[in-house]
């Protein structure tokens, strides 16, 4: 497999506070890769990182063979614990709104056969989350489960290389999380995608990821506990994991 992403060297230092150091990894396109690590390990950085809302102090992040830049872009989406979607648009306009900005850059509103080829797609989006029954209803009439199969629509709607999962399904209760887990696994096979996923459940790490990357300090010092940081201590390929 050809590594789509790949950390050389990579630091992240807030001033004397070194959160991420000595990153050395490489990602495969369509890998699923479950980042696991005590709370202040770097993983939510880690993703920004990948997401471009942040670069490194040093070390460099290649997508491509390119090297990344530090701003959001089309090729990754992302989706939150919290549910971010927009309260005051149904469905449908939800995962729409992203087209439309794309189409009409500057009036963000697309019209015509522009416009319904556009619906007819986050309507096929909507369908294969499971929302196809409530295209005109507003996220405050939706339940947990169904915003965040909503926001996750919202992200494959861009058809991004790379999805981004920080804490998805942490909110879910015990039932709605599992019917998730069904429905992130069979799209990561259907779209092919290769996705980065950040999880505190060392279950959920590996029953979803085909890779499980630990993200720990090697090295502490308790008379400095900022001095270093963060990188990855554990790298598991589970080869009985089928790709898309």
């Amino acid at each position: 497999m050809t590594a789509l992403l790949s950390f050389r060297d990579v630091w992240v230092e807030y001033g004397d506070k070194i959160v991420l150091e000595r990153v050395n990894l490489s990602v495969e396109a369509g890998a699923f890769v479950s980042i696991v690590g005590p709370s202040g390990a770097g993983k939510s950085t880690f993703l920004r990182l990948v997401l471009g809302q942040e670069a490194p102090t040093r070390g460099v992040i290649d997508l491509d063979g390119a090297p990344l830049r530090a701003e959001p872009g089309r090729d990754r989406g992302v989706v939150f614990q919290r549910y971010s979607v927009f309260p005051h648009l149904n469905a449908v306009e939800n995962v729409l709104f992203g087209l439309e900005c794309e189409g009409a850059a500057l009036t963000g509103r697309l019209w015509g056969p522009k416009r319904r080829t556009a619906r007819e797609r986050a309507v096929a989006m909507l369908e294969a989350v499971g929302l196809g029954a409530a295209l005109d209803v507003f996220p405050a009439q939706l339940s947990g489960g169904m915003q965040q199969r909503l926001a996750i629509a919202q992200a494959l709607i861009m058809r991004p290389r790379v999805l981004l999962l920080d804490e998805p399904f942490g909110a879910l209760d015990p039932g709605v999380r599992l019917d998730m887990h069904g429905l992130i696994t069979d799209l990561w096979r259907e779209h092919s995608l290769t996705i980065l996923m950040v999880t505190h459940d060392i279950k959920e790490a590996f029953k979803l990821g085909d890779r499980v990357l630990a993200l720990d300090k090697r090295r502490h010092d308790p008379h400095a506990p900022h001095r270093y940081g963060s990188t990855a201590v554990y790298d598991f390929p589970l080869e009985n994991k089928a790709r898309g």
